[in-house]
C-alpha cells in the first residue's frame, strides 16, 4: 500500500469516528402491543409522541384518552378489534363523560397529528370517539355504532381527516363537525378538512357539519337516517360555508326522528342546508328520500330556526329522483341561489328541473 493510499484511509477513518462522536443518539417510535385484558390507556400514558399502540383482536372494556401528539391506535381491524364500555375510574375523564375514545387538546394549543385506525366503538352512553382542540387528526376504518349521541364528533379542530369509516345506529349524527358545542359562535376555517368514503346508516342524521367553513365532504354514503346530510348555519359571523358536497350517494333516508326545540320533525330528508354561503353542492345521487316534514325532500334549502338564510348556494349536476315531497327544494328567502344541470322531476317551486 502506497503512503498517499495509507494518508487517504487514515484520514477517511478519523472523518468517519469524528462523524460518529458528533451524531446525537436516535430515537425510534415504539411499537406498544395490547391484548385483551390489558390495559390500552395504560399504553398511551406510557407511550412518546410518534409510538404506536397495537391492538390484538378481542373486546376491551374501557374508555381511552389520548394527549400524546403523533400517536396511532390502530386495532387489527374493525370487525375483530372492539371497545366497549367499561369500568369509570375516578381518573378517566373520558370514561365519566360516556365517550369511547377522546383525543383532547386546547384551542389555543392542538394536540397534533393523532390517528385513530381499524377498530370498532360500541354502545357508549355519549360518543363513540369525541375530538376537541385537534390538528390533522385522521380516523379510518373505524366502525362507530350504537352509541347514545354521536358516532364521531369533533369540535375546536382543523385540518381532520375521516375517512373509510362506518357510523350506524346512532343516537344524533353518525358524523357531527362543529365549531364548538359549548358556545354560539362564527364559523371556524377547518383549514381544509375531509369527510371522504364514510357510511352513515340507521342515525338519527348521517352527517352534520355545524357553524364550519372550508371542508369537503366527497364520496360518502348516507341511507336510513332521518336525514341523509344537514349543513347548519346561524346568524353568527363569520357565516358556514366556502365548502363542497360532492359525489355522495344519499338514499333512502325515511326513519322518523320527532322535534325538538329547534328542529321540526325530520324524516325524508336527503341534502339539507341551512343558513350557510358559498357552498357547492354538485354531482350527487340523492333518491328515494320522502317524507313530509318542512324540511323533506332531496335537496333543500331552508331558513335556519332563527331565520338566517342560505346564500350563493349552487346546486348543480346531480342526479335527484323519486323524492318526496320534491326533489329541490327552495324554502328559503336567501339571494344567490343557483339549480343548474341537475336531473330531477318535481321541484319547489316549480321549474327548477
Amino acid at each position: 500500500m502506497t503512503r498517499q493510499q495509507m494518508a487517504y484511509l487514515a484520514c477517511t477513518a478519523a472523518v468517519v469516528a469524528a462523524g460518529l462522536g458528533a451524531a446525537p443518539p436516535t430515537d425510534h417510535p415504539t411499537v406498544h402491543r395490547v391484548s385483551p385484558g390489558e390495559s390500552i390507556q395504560k399504553a398511551v400514558n406510557t407511550a412518546k409522541p410518534g409510538d404506536a399502540i397495537v391492538l390484538s383482536p378481542g373486546t376491551y372494556h374501557e374508555s381511552v384518552r389520548i394527549t400524546v401528539p403523533g400517536l396511532t391506535l390502530r386495532g387489527w381491524s374493525a370487525r375483530s378489534t372492539v371497545i366497549v364500555p367499561g369500568p369509570s375510574s375516578a381518573d378517566s375523564t373520558c370514561a365519566k363523560a360516556g365517550h369511547g375514545i377522546c383525543v383532547t387538546g386546547k384551542d389555543s394549543s392542538p394536540v397534533t397529528d393523532v390517528t385513530v385506525r381499524s377498530l370498532t366503538l360500541r354502545g357508549f352512553a355519549k360518543n363513540g370517539l369525541w375530538a376537541s382542540g385537534t390538528d390533522r387528526l385522521t380516523v379510518r376504518q373505524v366502525t362507530s355504532e350504537n352509541n347514545g349521541q354521536w358516532g364521531f364528533a369533533q369540535e375546536q379542530s382543523v385540518r381532520g381527516v375521516f375517512r373509510d369509516n362506518v357510523a350506524q345506529g346512532n343516537g344524533d349524527a353518525g358524523l357531527f363537525l362543529a365549531n364548538t358545542v359549548i358556545a354560539e359562535q362564527g364559523a371556524r376555517d377547518t383549514k381544509g378538512a375531509v369527510v371522504r368514503h364514510n357510511r352513515l346508516l340507521g342515525n338519527r342524521i348521517g352527517l352534520t357539519v355545524r357553524r364550519l367553513r372550508n371542508l369537503a365532504v366527497d364520496h360518502n354514503e348516507a341511507t336510513g337516517n332521518c336525514v341523509g346530510v344537514f349543513v347548519v348555519g346561524d346568524e353568527n359571523r363569520p357565516l358556514p360555508g366556502a365548502l363542497s358536497v360532492r359525489h355522495n350517494y344519499i338514499h333512502d333516508n325515511n326513519k322518523y326522528c320527532a322535534k325538538t326545540a329547534r328542529l321540526p320533525f325530520l324524516q325524508g330528508s336527503g341534502i339539507v342546508l341551512t343558513g350557510t354561503e358559498d357552498t357547492l353542492v354538485a354531482h350527487n345521487r340523492v333518491e328515494d328520500n320522502r317524507g313530509k316534514s318542512p324540511l323533506s325532500g332531496g335537496i333543500v334549502l331552508f331558513k335556519n330556526f332563527k331565520g338566517a338564510p342560505n346564500q350563493r348556494i349552487e346546486i348543480r349536476d346531480n342526479v335527484v329522483q323519486r323524492n318526496g315531497t320534491a326533489d329541490l327544494a327552495n324554502r328559503d328567502t336567501g339571494k344567490g341561489n343557483g339549480f343548474h344541470g341537475n336531473a330531477c322531476a318535481v321541484s319547489q317551486p316549480a321549474g327548477m328541473c
